[in-house]
């Protein structure tokens, strides 16, 4: 059971990056899936989460409008599609696997990847 992020890298202000998690092990399209991130000294938070079927997103407010998550139940797969990136996007990004309860709620689980750095600088 296990989850694999890539995707990651540098980019200038402005740029695009597509992250990409793939799950193994257990039944992809049971669980909601989201996105995290984190920065040295501060706590990891949600960027996005996706619903099981994929029907139902919510975003943190600083990323709407730039960033899409997506899923592929087929290929058990979700993406995180960062568009007009900005500086203080840079951080570690991480897949979990947890419980999407509505656009309002999600709930963490136990399963994440290793992370992928995401940088943004000129």
């Amino acid at each position: 059971v296990q989850l694999v992020e890539s995707g990651g890298g540098l980019v200038q202000p402005g740029g695009s990056l597509r992250l990409s998690c793939a799950g193994s092990g257990f039944t992809f399209s049971s669980y909601g899936m989201s996105w995290y991130r984190q920065v040295p000294g501060k706590a990891r938070e949600l960027v996005a989460g996706i619903s099981n079927d994929g029907g139902s997103t919510k975003y943190l407010e600083s990323v709407k409008g730039r960033f899409t998550i997506s899923r592929d139940n087929a290929k058990n797969t979700v993406l995180l599609q960062m568009n007009s990136l900005k500086p203080e996007d840079t951080a570690v990004y991480y897949c979990n696997r947890g419980i999407y309860k509505s656009s309002y709620y999600y709930e963490p689980g136990d399963l994440w990847g290793q992370g992928t750095q995401v940088t943004v600088s000129s």
